[in-house]
């Protein structure tokens, strides 16, 4: 499969995902083993730009400490990264496709989120932002320059769908809803990204967080695989209108979904 275009992903279209992790040698070896993904070191070193009052300043730190780009067949499908503050969750965060992260950036402000990470550039890669919705849950912007996104998807071992896990959904279904209109919503849309409350699936005091779903053959035979691992089964297998999903952590306690079809 060719790597994807930038101009197949509509802004909202989820176009990357990546884990903080406390050991990254640990999750190659989890990740490795489970989804036959090899690594390759992130050795760019990206320029960032300075803070918002000087935008055309930029300056060029070390790279970060241990990241690593998952590759399927040669092709890019995640990322995993050393997690540099302890107190910090231990995630997998999901990325969607926009062509001005600043100015979705604002609307997302003018909507009720938040901004956690201002706009900024990965050298000639693209320009990535943090941000909540009004809930709180957490997501990626990605503004593609020469990296548009996923080299592989909707196959064995890459990603599959994301879902967020919300107590409003009707609140959730509009605020993405006027954020992604076309890529949730237009002519000839083919969403993967839902939303359903959280209680569904999980405790009812559970925050809203968005669950990073990877496509399987065997969903049984992979759930072992997790467990063999160090990881463990979150949630057993459940239905869903997309497919039959079993929600799991790795070995290092980063919550992720199996997804078959």
């Amino acid at each position: 499969m060719a790597e994807n275009r930038a101009s197949e992903y509509t802004e909202g279209t989820p176009c990357w995902v990546d884990a903080q992790l406390p050991d990254v040698e640990a999750g190659k070896r989890f990740y490795g083993e489970l989804f036959d993904w090899t690594f390759e070191d992130q050795s760019e070193q990206p320029e960032w730009p300075a803070p918002a009052s000087r935008p055309t300043q930029t300056v060029r730190p070390s790279p970060p400490l241990g990241t690593v780009r998952a590759l399927l067949g040669g092709r890019p499908v995640a990322s995993l990264a050393h997690k540099t503050d302890g107190r910090l969750p231990t995630v997998w965060t999901v990325s969607f496709a926009t062509p001005d992260a600043e100015a979705l950036c604002r609307r997302i402000l003018a909507a009720g989120g938040q901004l956690v990470s201002a706009p900024r550039a990965v050298g000639e890669l693209g320009v990535t932002a943090l941000v909540t919705d009004p809930e709180g849950a957490v997501f990626s912007l990605w503004q593609p320059g020469e990296r548009p996104g996923f080299g592989r998807r909707h196959e064995r071992g890459a990603f599959a769908w994301v879902e967020l896990y919300t107590r409003d959904t009707e609140a959730a279904n509009t605020f993405y809803g006027a954020l992604f209109h076309d890529a949730l919503f237009g002519k000839g849309a083919e969403p993967e990204f839902g939303r359903a409350p959280v209680f569904d699936v999980f405790p009812a005091e559970m925050p809203p967080h968005f669950l990073v779903h990877f496509a399987v053959g065997d969903l049984e035979a992979t759930m072992a695989d997790v467990t063999r691992l160090g990881g463990r089964v979150q949630v057993p297998p459940f239905g869903t209108s997309y497919g039959t999903v079993a929600v799991v952590t790795d070995n290092q306690g980063a919550s992720f979904a199996l997804l078959s079809r």
